[in-house]
């Protein structure tokens, strides 16, 4: 079946007009190393927005009850109360009158890495950097715009602090500017201009491998990682062969004149999803926020066609109550391979939580054992008296 594409189709693109992928059922391998990079991240999201709720306040400490009100929002696992008690190495729980309501505020420990986190976020490079990450993220939607709620789904992976708008938005008005969406009650953040120093994509960059430019169409190969056990099918394998060998679109470039069931718009959709989890900090994001994307870029469902295709490039982890998709070639076994600073203090808020478990599971050891003790004791106390009774009876 042929098709007429654009004038501007590059010619290198002629190559595949239809789709060739086999019937061939693909199965999804469970990956523990993966699970565990995802599950090591388990309530750190709730816990990073109650805090910055909690410094929100002019006091710096918060009711309990108004924590209780974004249980849904902040996606919390339990009561605030709970979530709160959980935790008593970040939170702090007390009543400011007798009969007042309980209330929290942060730890010394907390508020210190807080303050370390912020000057991370202030430091000239890290501006630059989330500047550019930004900007390239708002360059894979194509009109250079998107609206600011689905910039809030990517906020925290994207590494941006809570007051992106203000701070960075502000910061770099050659930038950025917020502009009035389709919906008059909705506004988008929109890019200024093109950045073509920016239009190169994480995969372009290792292919130019120091060469001062690259051509376009080049036959660009994405890293593939199996889990162990994963049996990939000889026909799926030689399909996978020469789906790897179609010329490499870039994710900058404008790929819906192709034919969206050929096998080279899927290649091209498969680098969109490449290059927007290679703008993460911790190189994964939530499932829901990809599609969320997708749809409104008119992907449909590219995007999870793609998910379940490629899992040598993507994995899909169902840790921590959602669906987490996880970039492979980022990882080694549950280590993230580039140290950004943004991950080195969210790991240090990681160890300030596991903390707080350690010691809560001390504590219910010593409760344990202490009721334990007392039991023996009572018991000891009952045969003591039992036979002290019995001692009487025989003297008398």
């Amino acid at each position: 079946m042929a098709f007429l594409f654009k004038t501007t189709l590059k010619p290198q693109h002629h190559r595949i007009l239809r789709r060739t992928f086999i019937a061939a059922k693909i199965k999804w391998v469970r990956d523990p190393y993966l699970d565990e990079a995802v599950s090591k991240e388990k309530n750190l999201k709730p816990l990073l927005a109650l805090k910055t709720l909690i410094l929100s306040a002019p006091s710096k400490t918060l009711p309990a009850a108004v924590a209780a009100v974004n249980k849904p929002q902040f996606r919390l696992p339990t009561t605030a109360l709970n979530f709160f008690h959980k935790y008593p190495s970040v939170f702090r729980i007390f009543q400011p009158k007798p009969l007042s309501t309980p209330h929290v505020r942060l730890t010394p420990q907390a508020i210190a890495l807080h303050n370390e986190e912020l000057a991370v976020h202030a430091s000239p490079a890290r501006l630059q950097e989330a500047a550019e990450r930004l900007a390239k993220f708002l360059m894979l939607a194509g009109a250079r715009r998107l609206p600011l709620r689905i910039v809030d789904c990517f906020r925290f992976d994207l590494g941006l602090p809570d007051n992106y708008i203000t701070g960075i938005c502000c910061d770099f008005p050659e930038y950025f500017q917020i502009s009035s969406g389709n919906d008059p009650e909705l506004l988008d953040l929109e890019l200024v201009s093109w950045r073509e120093n920016l239009a190169c994509s994480v995969l372009e960059k290792r292919a130019m491998n120091g060469n001062s430019d690259i051509r376009k169409g080049m036959r660009i190969a994405f890293p593939m990682f199996f889990s162990r056990g994963f049996d990939l099918q000889r026909k799926v394998k030689d399909w996978l062969d020469d789906w790897q060998n179609l010329p490499y679109i870039s994710p900058y470039e404008n790929g819906f004149h192709l034919n969206p069931n050929s096998d080279q718009a899927e290649k091209w959709a498969v680098a969109v999803l490449h290059e927007l989890l290679s703008l993460m900090v911790s190189k994964k994001t939530e499932r829901d926020n990809i599609f969320c994307l997708g749809e409104y870029l008119g992907f449909g469902s590219r995007f999870k066609k793609a998910l379940v295709r490629y899992s040598g490039i993507f994995y899909v982890s169902n840790k921590i109550r959602t669906q987490t998709v996880v970039l492979r070639e980022a990882y080694r076994k549950d280590f993230l391979l580039e140290n950004h600073p943004l991950m080195g203090m969210r790991h240090r808020y990681i160890h300030l939580m596991n903390k707080s478990e350690k010691t809560r599971y001390q504590n219910a050891d010593f409760l344990n054992k202490s009721k334990q003790d007392c039991k023996g004791d009572c018991k000891l106390e009952n045969q003591a008296v039992s036979c002290g009774r019995r001692v009487s009876g025989i003297t008398g």
